[in-house]
């Protein structure tokens, strides 16, 4: 792929973790952070995640982290949206105690996600709903 190609795919996949992030990860990172067995939960779900991206995707090594993490993302979403699954944020601590196994997953996605050091692959700096660009 060339040096263009990499590049808009690796935006497109940080724009996609930074609008999961904006949608659920931010409110529930901060609930897991103040509920122990929530943290659990995500950090059980970042482990399964990152064993699931590492052993259980051929040719992983070469795609970086941040797309291989939200292709897996975009592909839960899709397929629970197929099966008419919403995404719900809990408005207090006991509703994200509660949350169901594909929100507590895709918390996981967003706790690794912030774990990505390689500073092309920041969140923080992205607009989510910035278009990508078509040309270089």
């Amino acid at each position: 792929m060339s040096t263009f190609g990499s590049f808009r795919v690796e935006f497109s996949a940080r724009r996609t973790l930074a609008r999961l992030h904006e949608q659920i990860g931010a409110a529930g990172l901060a609930a897991a952070a103040a509920v122990p067995g929530l943290a659990a939960a995500v950090d059980q779900h970042s482990a399964a995640v990152r064993d699931i991206l590492t052993f259980g995707v051929e040719g992983a090594a070469g795609v970086a982290g941040v797309v291989l993490l939200a292709g897996y993302a975009k592909g839960l979403l899709d397929r629970a949206t197929e099966n008419g699954w919403r995404p719900v944020v809990p408005a207090d601590l006991t509703g994200w105690v509660r949350a169901d196994w594909l929100t507590t997953r895709l918390l996981g996605v967003c706790a690794l996600a912030t774990t990505i050091d390689d500073p092309r692959y920041r969140l923080d700096d992205i607009d989510p709903l910035e278009p990508v660009a078509e040309n270089g």
